[in-house]
């Protein structure tokens, strides 16, 4: 089982090495790593504020962009912030649990498009709704995404976010995880945490599923509010 995060806006700051490229996981995507860094740096700084939507406060955050190479460099399981990651906690997991997420988590990223949680990777801003001058991000990234979670071989829960599956789609038979009340009211600020909290559950109960009958069978199991939604999907209740 693979489960598919979105990354965040946000990110921790500091770390130690700086990027090994050649060392991230989904080696196929190395190539278009490269191009996606080279045409964010493109981007003049004098620009970088609005292309990249940052505000007065975070300004500063498009000078990141031009230290991918020479930046300290941390997990990426750690190096995403906010509200999703909070629920999962990653840095308060037993080793087993940790192990578990290294295993089986999967970010999408506009800038690096598929990491796994313990990929190194420097403070950057890209997010996947950027309009980059010159790179559509969807069209650079679709097919070479949606052919690396392919390749795995294994079945995907997938708990991105819309703008993130428009760079890559997860296989036919894939779930896509909604989070929702007992009443069917979408959720936001919940919606993430409440990702981030059955990622732990499933990392500390170490859960094992290639299917989305089993996945079922272990949220029954351990007393998971997670439902069949349709032929393929999943909804989980909050």
């Amino acid at each position: 089982m693979i489960v598919l995060l979105p990354p965040s806006e946000t990110k921790s700051e500091g770390g130690s090495g700086v990027l090994d490229a050649a060392a991230l996981s989904f080696p196929s995507l190395r190539g278009k790593r490269r191009t996606a860094a080279a045409a964010l740096k493109r981007v003049p700084l004098r620009d970088a504020t609005a292309v990249l939507k940052l505000g007065a406060r975070n300004a500063h955050e498009a000078r990141l962009n031009r230290e991918l190479t020479t930046g300290p460099v941390r997990p990426a399981v750690e190096r995403y912030t906010g509200v999703l990651y909070d629920g999962l906690g990653a840095a308060t997991l037993d080793a087993d649990a940790r192990a578990w997420v290294d295993q089986h988590v999967v970010i999408a990223s506009a800038l690096f498009g598929l990491l796994r949680a313990g990929d190194a990777i420097p403070s950057y801003r890209l997010s996947g709704s950027t309009t980059l001058p010159d790179l559509p991000l969807k069209a650079h990234w679709r097919d070479a995404v949606a052919a690396a979670i392919a390749a795995t071989g294994e079945w995907v829960l997938d708990a991105r976010s819309e703008s993130y599956v428009a760079l890559g789609p997860a296989p036919v038979g894939s779930a896509f995880l909604h989070v929702e009340t007992p009443e069917g009211r979408a959720l936001n600020h919940f919606n993430k945490h409440a990702k981030g909290e059955l990622v732990r559950r499933l990392a500390e109960t170490r859960a094992e599923a290639a299917s989305r009958d089993e996945l079922l069978a272990w949220a029954a199991a351990h007393d998971v509010a997670l439902h069949p939604r349709g032929d393929e999907d999943l909804v989980l209740f909050v």
